[in-house]
């Protein structure tokens, strides 16, 4: 403990030490040759520009999305795409994209968008029966493209706005009304989930939960794997500002459409 106490105090005054020592800016700093109010004007809306009254907390937490993501995730992702076969990564996309397909199914049905409610059953139907349950994208190949709604989509179809942009720990950016879309989403996917477990298997309680977590698990690496994104390999210093702008112009097209 003293040879301890004595390598702590000896480490704070070596800080002390060299804050004291560090060098201090000499001569005058000259000032910017063009000054930002040229190009940046209070009174004017710029298309990057959001509502982002939690910016300061956004961007830490995207910082720990990067961290998390690199340290954590795509190291977890790269093993599973290691050991895995191609065909049985493709398999695996296959039959969770086929059971994601009840989100569009549902929220197509709470838009009254009957032409894309067929559409998505009919994927659904296809894809279970010729596709192996769901193990192969059989609509696809005959030409039945996939829909995309979610709750989000369906709350500002009813004419209620985005509210504040939100980035969310692991899930990403977001705002207040895909936030409360994504909890109805998860909930709705996790009961049909839980009914196919207990229907279509006869499991105890462990087993289930097993079953219930594993699934869980496996369905968060698959869903990484199928995205390509990688933080800050954008190329650009205000990749916070461009990801805000991408998702949120993104989110307006699909809930007009």
């Amino acid at each position: 403990m003293k040879a301890a106490k004595g390598f702590l105090l000896l480490l704070v005054g070596m800080v002390a030490f060299g804050c004291a020592s560090a060098p201090t800016r000499k001569g005058t700093i000259e000032p910017a040759e063009r000054p930002v109010s040229e190009f940046v004007k209070p009174d004017v809306k710029y298309v990057i520009d959001a509502y982002d009254p939690l910016e300061s907390i956004n961007r830490r937490i995207y910082k720990f999305n990067a961290l998390f993501d690199k340290y954590i995730y795509l190291p977890v992702v790269s093993a599973y795409e290691f050991v895995t076969p191609v065909p049985v990564q493709e398999m695996v996309s296959n039959f969770f994209n086929n059971l994601h397909e009840v989100r569009s199914l549902v929220n197509s049905v709470l838009q009254l968008k009957g032409g894309k409610a067929c559409i998505t059953g009919t994927r659904m139907f296809v894809n279970t029966t010729l596709g192996i349950g769901g193990l192969f994208d059989a609509a696809t190949g005959i030409g039945i493209p996939k829909q995309n709604e979610d709750f989000g989509q369906t709350l500002g179809f009813y004419g209620l706005g985005p509210g504040a942009y939100i980035v969310l720990p692991i899930f990403g950016p977001s705002s207040v009304r895909d936030t409360g879309g994504l909890v109805f989403d998860l909930a709705t996917y996790d009961l049909m989930v839980n009914e196919i477990i207990q229907s279509g298997l006869d499991l105890n309680r462990g087993e289930e939960s097993v079953l219930t977590w594993g699934s869980t698990i496996l369905d968060a690496i698959d869903t990484r794997h199928q995205q390509s994104f990688r933080y800050y390999e954008t190329g650009s210093p205000f990749e916070y500002e461009l990801i805000r702008a991408l998702y949120l112009r993104s989110r307006e097209i699909l809930v007009q459409n």
